[in-house]
C-alpha cells in the first residue's frame, strides 16, 4: 500500500489540482449492518476516514475540502443514532483539534446550527476559533445542512432588502445571489466525491454543483482512505472542463 500511495501521488499533476473537493460521507451504517454491528459502530469508524481525508488533501496540496457531516434529513434520524452523531462532533473537536492545528488546517461550519445544543455549538466554536490562523487547507464541515433550505433563506434575504429599499428586483444577478450563499467567501467544488456507489448529491449544495465534476466510487465511507481521494484526484484530471463552452 504505502508504494501505491508514493505512485499516486506522484501521478497527480500540480498544475491541474482542484482547487475544491466537496465529500459526500455515505455509507456508515451498511459498513456496519455488513459486520453485524450497531449503526453507531460505523458512525465511529467514519471518524478515522475523515483524518484520511484531510492528510490525504494536504498531502496533494487541495485548497479547500468540504465534508457533508450531517444534512437536516438526518434530524429525522431516532434520536439515540442524533444523540450519538452530536457526541462525535464534540470528540472530534477535543481529539483533532491539535493536529489540525498543527496541520495548518483552518474550519469553518456551515448550516443551521440553531437546530445544535448548546453543546454541539461550544464544540463547533471552540474548534473554529482554535484553528483560526491554519493556511495550508481551509476545512469546511457542513452540519445541519440542507440546500433547499439555503437557498430559501437567500431568497428570503434578498426579499427582505427589497422590501427595505436597499435593492431593486432587477439588481439581482448570479453575483448578488452566491454573495448571500453560506459559501460566498469560497470557490464552488471543482470535484465531488460520492461513497458508497450512490448516484445522486443529496440536496447538497444545489447552487454550488452547477459545474462540479461527480465521482462516485462503491467504497463505504469507514474503508476511504487518502488512497482513494487521489483516484477521484486522478480521475478529475482527466475530465475536459467546457463550462458549457466548445473545447479548442
Amino acid at each position: 500500500m504505502p508504494s501505491q500511495r508514493l505512485q499516486r501521488i506522484h501521478q497527480l499533476k500540480k498544475s491541474q489540482l482542484p482547487r475544491h473537493v466537496a465529500i459526500i460521507m455515505d455509507g456508515n451504517g451498511r459498513w456496519a449492518t455488513e459486520r453485524g454491528l450497531p449503526r453507531y459502530e460505523g458512525h465511529r469508524a467514519g471518524m478515522k476516514a475523515v483524518r484520511e481525508a484531510v492528510e490525504g488533501a494536504i498531502q496533494a496540496g487541495i485548497e479547500f475540502l468540504t465534508l457533508f457531516a450531517f444534512s437536516q434529513e438526518n434530524w429525522r434520524r431516532p434520536s439515540r443514532e442524533i444523540a450519538f452523531l452530536m457526541s462525535l462532533l464534540e470528540r472530534y473537536a477535543q481529539s483533532e483539534c491539535q493536529d489540525l492545528v498543527d496541520n495548518g488546517v483552518q474550519v469553518h461550519v456551515i448550516g443551521d446550527l440553531e437546530r445544535l445544543e448548546s453543546r454541539g455549538r461550544k464544540a463547533i466554536d471552540t474548534i473554529t476559533t482554535a484553528t483560526r490562523e491554519g493556511q495550508r487547507l481551509l476545512l469546511i464541515l457542513a452540519i445541519s445542512y440542507g440546500a433547499r433550505d439555503e437557498l430559501v433563506r437567500v431568497a428570503r434575504r434578498l426579499a427582505e432588502r427589497v422590501n427595505a429599499g436597499e435593492l431593486k428586483p432587477g439588481q439581482i444577478d448570479e453575483t448578488l445571489f452566491a454573495s448571500e450563499l453560506y459559501t460566498r467567501s469560497w470557490p464552488d467544488p471543482d470535484l465531488l466525491v460520492r461513497t458508497s456507489g450512490e448516484y445522486r448529491i443529496s440536496n447538497f449544495m444545489l447552487w454550488q454543483l452547477a459545474y462540479t465534476e461527480l465521482f462516485t466510487t462503491p467504497v463505504l465511507w469507514p474503508d476511504f482512505t487518502r488512497e482513494h481521494l487521489f483516484e477521484a484526484v486522478l480521475e478529475y484530471q482527466k475530465r475536459d472542463r467546457r463550462f458549457g463552452r466548445v473545447s479548442s
